[in-house]
């Protein structure tokens, strides 16, 4: 059986389709602005992943200008859409750059290598307190012959173990653990936490 790799440039190529070319660095700030802006969104321009195989399924020979004449006759103003939103992020980012200089660039990676790492990595202490603010009840964290049983604070009097959500579906995981479990799940902005103490 044989196997072949063949490019971006060369799929282009082969649909004469080529794409356009842009300045180095402005396709990266294009397209946070885009993420931002969430300027390409289905709401704003369609889900292409559904619109291109129906484009496909009605028309006999498929090309670049079937398929261009065949979307804007469903998005007529797609382009115009994403361009403003787009265009107003970008203009959002002229305004930001001044601000940025070495001071602003240390203090953000400071942020990124110690205290967000700290708040993402280390979360026994969080979910202890915020059980113990919910409960009413003092807590603390275990020492490390408790800690070497499985045991990670304590609700009040109630040992706990603090483990992810994707603790139960670990297949290699041999430990058990005769305590009141605490699962989390972290997601970008929030810890979800389940507890029955």
């Amino acid at each position: 059986m044989k196997k072949i790799t063949v490019s971006n440039e060369k799929i282009a190529d082969y649909n004469d389709a080529e794409p356009k070319e842009f300045p180095k660095y402005t396709t990266q700030l294009i397209n946070t602005a885009n993420q931002n802006a969430q300027a390409t969104r289905a709401k704003v321009v369609g889900q292409l992943s559904d619109l291109f195989p129906q484009y496909l399924k009605e028309v006999e020979n498929p090309s670049i200008e079937s398929w261009e004449k065949w979307y804007f006759s469903k998005y007529p103003n797609s382009i115009d859409n994403a361009t403003n939103k787009i265009i107003g992020q970008v203009n959002n980012f002229k305004k930001a750059l001044p601000k940025v200089d070495e001071e602003m660039i240390r203090n953000w990676v400071y942020d990124l290598l110690i205290t967000k790492t700290y708040n993402g990595l280390y979360l026994q202490e969080a979910i202890l307190v915020a059980i113990s603010k919910e409960e009413g009840k003092p807590y603390r964290t275990s020492t490390p012959r408790e800690e070497s049983i499985g045991i990670d604070g304590y609700i009040g009097e109630v040992p706990v173990s603090i483990k992810p959500h994707t603790y139960d579906y670990m297949s290699k995981l041999s430990e058990q653990i005769d305590v009141k479990m605490i699962k989390y799940r972290k997601t970008k902005a929030t810890l979800h936490i389940e507890y029955d103490l």
